[in-house]
């Protein structure tokens, strides 16, 4: 039987803007965001999920949803993955997800619609600044249950949130270097450690610019690649 893929989701927007917003039934692969069309697809795989919300904020840098979209499982559900179209929406755009199901730690199940969600296949977070740990846990610690426990605390302003990115980049006429392969010297390194001791000398040590400044001696010493 073929989905209702003009049928709309809920929409409930918790601003007084009211927003309209286009939804259709999306696709379920890839996993996590792309563009289609006017808009973004949005894929997250769940096997024990009983609902799931998707939730939109208008800045990367607000710390409440502006808009949540109820799933229809019905609709939005393909196999174990649920997902969704929302139009008019593109790259920068902030998202994460309520997710609610079967709250069973003995079965290793930790369904918590209280809990803010990150998607696993977001390439970029905001918001970090102000991630606490402790209650993004399902669970109170203070509780005499401790783990088994479950906790309807919302941490949804000191969590952070997934940014929908682009695959588009300029490379500005950059072009292969076209080493020959028997003269490729491979240079693996870690970012913050190759520059973070005072020995290195880098003005900006730890970081990728400290990388940056190192390049002229590895050049020096016939790395090709970093």
């Amino acid at each position: 039987m073929k989905k209702p893929c003009d049928h709309p989701a809920a929409v409930v927007p918790t601003d007084k803007l009211h927003t309209p917003v286009q939804v259709a039934c999306g696709r379920p692969l890839p996993l996590g965001t792309w563009p289609r069309g006017e808009g973004i697809n949005f894929a997250l795989f769940s096997r024990h999920a009983q609902a799931v919300e998707l939730l939109l904020y208008a800045t990367p840098d607000a710390s409440r949803h502006h808009l949540r979209i109820v799933l229809d499982p019905a609709v939005h559900r393909t196999g174990d993955i649920w997902h969704v179209w929302v139009g008019g929406l593109k790259a920068g755009q902030a998202y994460a997800y309520h997710v609610n199901g079967p709250y069973q730690p003995e079965s290793g199940m930790r369904y918590n619609r209280h809990k803010l969600l990150l998607d696993p296949y977001a390439t970029a977070l905001v918001g970090t600044e102000r991630w606490d740990f402790g209650s993004a846990r399902g669970y109170d610690s203070a509780s005499p249950r401790s783990d088994l426990s479950f906790w309807r605390k919302d941490n949804e302003p000191w969590m952070a949130r997934c940014l929908v990115t682009s695959d588009d980049f300029d490379w500005q006429c950059d072009r292969p270097l076209r080493h020959r392969w028997q003269d490729t010297i491979i240079y693996e390194a870690h970012v913050r450690g190759l520059t973070i001791h005072p020995s290195s000398g880098a003005s900006h040590p730890g970081t990728f610019l400290g990388v940056v400044e190192k390049i002229p001696y590895f050049q020096e010493l016939g790395i090709t690649s970093l």
